[in-house]
Formats: C-alpha cells, structure tokens, sequence
C-alpha cells in the first residue's frame, strides 16, 4: 500500500515528465505503477500540492509550483500571462481587480508575486478575480494601468 507522500511524490514525477491535461488521464498514470486511486483522491492530492493548470502550446496542463524556481520572471513572460489570461482590471484607490477566465486567477497571481512588479505588495487570487494590492505610494491607477498594457486592454 502506498502512503499519502509516497503517492504525492509519484504524482509530483509523473505532472514533471508528463504533460497531463485531467485527472483521469493521472489516474490511469498512477495505475500503472500499481496506485489504485479514485479520482476523488487525486484531486484532494493536486489541491493539496498547490498543482495548477498551465496553457502550454495551446493545451491546458498540470504544472507543479517549483521550490527552487527563479523568484523573478521576465517581463515577456508577464506579458504572456496577462495577454492570456486577463480580461479586465478595475481599481479603487490602492486596490486592483482583475477578471480572468473561471479557474485561471492563480495563474496570474503566481505570476504577479515571482516578477518584479514594481508597487505591488501581493495578491490573492480566487477562481476568477484576482486582488492586487498596490503600495501607497504608486497608488492603484498606475498599477492598474500597468496590467493594462501588460493584457493589452
């Protein structure tokens, strides 16, 4: 039988050597090696593990966060990712809201915190709407029309 951990470090390996777009196609993955699952649990599992769905070549996929990734992302990269996946950004003075596609608000988010993105304090991201908060002294306006140009909007 196989642990909790053991099981998450396998899924880990297989979403790192596999481009996996669902959770059936991970359990017939996990199958294979002898890791009888429901599906039910492999979603617990990527939940747990912080997995997210990354576009990559027109296909949606499981991306585990890295640990030892670069903190700091390109600008083009940024770019990518707004021109992707935002589509709309309002402010209130130091605060700036952004709409994205139902389940793509952490892909942002995760985006925003590993770039430098000058006079953002940090974001939270929930299914669709994302909460940029601006530092005082560069205000929500200029933040929110940076994401602007970044989404192309």
């Amino acid at each position: 039988m196989t642990t909790k951990a053991q099981r998450q470090h396998l899924i880990r390996e297989l979403l790192a050597s596999h481009e996996i777009g669902g959770q059936a196609q991970l359990v017939a993955l996990l199958g294979e090696r002898s890791v009888d699952v429901t599906q039910a649990t492999v979603s617990r599992d990527l939940d747990e593990m912080g997995v997210a769905k990354m576009r990559t070549a027109g296909r949606t996929v499981y991306a585990v966060p890295e640990a030892d990734a670069p903190e700091s992302l390109p600008p083009n990269t940024l770019r990518r990712v707004f021109g992707d996946w935002v589509l709309d950004v309002q402010c209130s003075q130091n605060l700036v809201v952004l709409r994205t596609p139902p389940g793509s608000a952490h892909v942002v988010a995760s985006a925003i915190d590993r770039s430098e993105f000058r006079g953002v304090i940090g974001t939270l991201a929930g299914d669709d709407t994302l909460l940029v908060v601006a530092a005082e002294e560069l205000g929500g306006p200029a933040v929110a029309e940076h994401c602007r140009e970044l989404a192309d909007l």
